[in-house]
């Protein structure tokens, strides 16, 4: 498949057929083994009170780059993050009915079920398996009014390198992108693939938001290829500027922010 072939494949045109087709949240029953089941119910729970105990003792600050959205809440977006961060991100983005592309692993059941407690709603699709399916779920999401979001190098890597489907739904749909990164003072990494954070309570927190990136709809498969070498760009000028100020946050320049 040609690279055009392939933008174009991400997410089709009004007219196919599974565009009428439900959004399918991944929080529904999977056939799993009884070992599963169980694992995965202590797992949920698990996640569900790490989160929400750690959670309100962050100190958060969010931060804008020039010609990013206007306020937290603003929506319609397509937002981009890095896998590393779901677990600060979850609660600080929790309530507003972010739609996010999950998995459909095992590990994506269970963290689809973990952020659907925290008012999330995870649509079913990869990168690898089932993507058109849940990008077309996205899109009408967003024709809704919800901001999308994608953990853009899951589930399973490369680390920190962007996929094409966000800058391809923005094609497709007409909303602008918007990425950050979350930075914590201190936390626990986990020693898998995305160096997964765990913040210890009452860290530091920066969020970072960089500015809006808008990609026409007349825009050729090469010129989609320059906005996703922009988004590229983008998350790692923000994640360099949260990782390099996150101890200032509490400060005059970085002060905390209201939504707690």
């Amino acid at each position: 498949m040609s690279r055009g072939s392939y933008y174009n494949s991400l997410v089709p045109e009004a007219s196919t057929r599974d565009q009428t087709a439900p959004a399918q949240p991944a929080v529904g029953p999977r056939r799993f083994t009884l070992k599963q089941r169980i694992i995965l119910r202590i797992i949920i729970w698990l996640g569900y009170w790490l989160i929400r105990i750690i959670g309100p003792t962050l100190r958060v600050c969010i931060s804008y780059e020039e010609g990013a959205q206007e306020t937290f809440e603003q929506r319609p977006l397509i937002a981009s993050v890095w896998h590393s961060c779901m677990i600060p991100a979850t609660y600080i983005c929790r309530d507003m009915g972010v739609r996010v592309m999950s998995s459909n692993s095992y590990d994506g059941e269970y963290m689809g079920r973990i952020i659907h407690k925290f008012g999330f709603v995870a649509v079913k699709g990869s990168s690898s398996r089932n993507a058109v399916r849940a990008l077309l779920g996205l899109r009408r999401a967003l024709e809704d009014g919800w901001t999308v979001a994608f953990t853009l190098d899951g589930p399973r890597g490369p680390r920190h390198k962007v996929k094409p489907g966000p800058v391809a739904l923005a094609r497709s749909s007409g909303v602008p992108l918007t990425m950050f990164h979350v930075a914590v003072d201190r936390a626990w990494v986990l020693n898998s693939w995305d160096r997964m954070m765990i913040p210890v309570p009452f860290s530091r927190v920066l969020v970072r938001i960089g500015k809006l990136i808008r990609v026409p709809s007349g825009s050729s498969d090469e010129e989609l290829e320059c906005y996703t070498a922009e988004l590229q760009a983008a998350l790692d000028r923000v994640c360099e500027f949260a990782e390099a100020n996150v101890n200032q946050v509490g400060s005059g320049e970085f002060p905390y922010s209201e939504r707690k």
